[in-house]
């Protein structure tokens, strides 16, 4: 999409020319209201959480989508991983251990935080 024309309706000001979207103007109305609430919670995912009522996985998810959506390759670190699958397990204990989740659910859900 290239835009060709850019008008104020309050002063009948118009402006021609070749003008490229900036790359947050292709995001869905969907992406744009989470990367919004994303940047209102400080990029604290546990607040995101909270924030949209959305579980941890879910959140990282559309967290991807919106990385993949915009077209920006993730930071990838060893150390960065390992703080998330911490954070996932600590997730995982405290759904647990107020009765959300079962034992069986638990274990299941630390296997696969583990691979």
């Amino acid at each position: 999409i290239v835009i060709t024309s850019v008008s104020c309706d309050k002063c009948k000001t118009r402006i021609e020319g070749r003008f490229e979207p900036n790359i947050f103007s292709m995001l869905d109305d969907s992406d744009t209201e989470f990367l919004l609430v994303f940047l209102r919670c400080r990029g604290s995912i546990k607040d995101v959480e909270k924030e949209l009522g959305i579980s941890y996985p879910t959140v990282r998810g559309r967290l991807d989508r919106l990385i993949q959506s915009l077209g920006l390759n993730p930071i990838q670190s060893v150390d960065s991983d390992e703080k998330v699958k911490e954070q996932k397990r600590k997730d995982i204990l405290e759904a647990l251990n107020k009765g959300e989740i079962s034992a069986k659910d638990a274990i299941e859900m630390m296997n696969n935080t583990n691979q």
